[in-house]
């Protein structure tokens, strides 16, 4: 008989059934009362949720393994979440952990094959030694599920109770735990009336060396960013400018360079910002440091979600989090449209100053406030030689440039993401 229900620290785990399942069998294969069909069936179940899974995040090797240590990897409680960043702790809590982790150690060290005596087949075999197929694994970065099939490695070779608990520790407090701790962007969505942070699994390897020129401004987005993951005062961040100069690759190089150092960012969009105060609630206690992204941020003067955001962002009552930023592009300085009209209608205005006041008001509450330009024909014959140097594109200097003058005319004009466009294109052509 197994010990699960003993656990006390780790229960209730979310992807269970296959825990559950294998659990139940490892309780009746024994039982001589018990229907071998069904035990049976469920088995062949458990089989199929393990193949599943190695499909979906890439595992290899013994898959039940790898599956345990996906459970505990994944699962928040009072001592993963106190582990995470930080490291060991003091307190009590290491002795339940302790108890869990013997218990784990013993589902660990379970031999299959008596299943397939049991059974009268050599199954069991594939799921202890599986090669996983080329092209799997997408809803993990590779990094990450090579580490935790590192983990697994550990978890099955540790020689007591004390070496298991080790390495989850050491293993939280490098990368965290959960979705939090195991991916680095996450967007935002209301289900059956919950807002949940969904993790983004795709991300664009982006560094910030790979956005040619803008030294001044790069430099003034990492102060402010290093600032913030030290722990010390920093300021939301709004990066404007030209269309197309790098703005957004900028904030994506700015995740790739700190996740290392606990940065995570979360993207939500306008029609969202009613859910934000829900997002803060559930990030504000974790030893992370959160950007909030905010894309192509502007408001048409109709549009009222700006003033939800102002306060949000710096004037309600509840202090913002020191482990959050704000950071959000937009192609406009003063994020809320301002016509010719406006100045008609203030001879209609008391007090016209103060509607002047509070069109800026929200771009005020970004203390950083970054400008990006289009460059110039020169800048821009730069970025286009060396994007063509980094993607082996071989063509005589002359013929490169004259070309990417030719394409900038037709295909929006003198800016970065005109150059990189111009570069895919010759790439498709080679």
């Amino acid at each position: 008989m197994t010990r699960v229900d003993e656990l006390m620290v780790y229960r209730r785990f979310e992807n269970a059934k296959i825990f559950e399942d294998m659990i139940w069998i490892l309780d009746h294969y024994q039982d001589k009362n018990q229907d071998k069909s069904a035990i049976s069936r469920r088995y062949y179940d458990v089989i199929n949720g393990l193949l599943e899974m190695a499909g979906k995040y890439g595992f290899e090797g013994n898959l039940w393994h790898n599956y345990l240590t996906y459970l505990l990897v994944n699962h928040e409680n009072v001592f993963s979440t106190a582990c995470e960043i930080v490291g060991e702790i003091d307190g009590s809590i290491n002795l339940l952990a302790k108890h869990d982790f013997r218990i784990f150690k013993e589902l660990y060290g379970f031999d299959f094959s008596v299943l397939d005596e049991f059974l009268g087949t050599c199954d069991t075999e594939i799921i202890r030694n599986y090669h996983r197929s080329t092209g799997t694994g997408k809803l993990f970065n590779q990094r990450i599920r090579d580490r935790i099939t590192h983990l697994t490695i550990q978890l099955e070779q540790s020689v007591d109770d004390e070496a298991f608990m080790e390495a989850m520790v050491e293993f939280y407090r490098e990368f965290g735990v959960g979705k939090l701790g195991l991916h680095k962007a996450f967007r935002v969505k209301r289900e059956n009336d919950q807002i949940q942070i969904v993790p983004v699994t795709n991300i664009a390897h982006v560094h910030l060396d790979d956005l040619v020129g803008y030294e001044i401004a790069k430099k003034k987005l990492i102060d402010n960013t290093e600032a913030f993951i030290s722990g010390k005062r920093a300021n939301n961040c709004l990066l404007f400018g030209d269309a197309g100069t790098g703005k957004s690759s900028s904030i994506k190089g700015i995740l790739n360079q700190y996740y290392d150092r606990g940065l995570r960012i979360i993207e939500i969009y306008k029609h969202q910002f009613q859910d934000l105060n829900d997002v803060i609630a559930q990030v504000k206690n974790r030893n992370y440091k959160f950007i909030i992204y905010m894309d192509d941020l502007s408001f048409e003067d109709f549009e009222i979600e700006y003033k939800y955001l102002k306060a949000v962002i710096e004037g309600g009552l509840e202090k913002k989090p020191d482990n959050i930023l704000i950071y959000a592009t937009s192609n406009r300085r003063h994020l809320v449209r301002e016509k010719f009209s406006d100045k008609e209608d203030r001879r209609d205005d008391l007090h016209s100053s103060d509607t002047v006041q509070e069109k800026l008001s929200l771009v005020h509450r970004f203390g950083v406030q970054i400008f990006f330009c289009a460059p110039d024909k020169k800048e821009f014959q730069n970025i286009v030689k060396v994007l063509a140097d980094k993607h082996g594109v071989h063509m005589p200097e002359e013929e490169l440039l004259l070309e990417a003058n030719k394409w900038e005319l037709s295909h929006g004009g003198l800016s970065g993401r005109t150059a990189q466009q111009f570069i895919d294109y010759l790439l498709g052509q080679m």
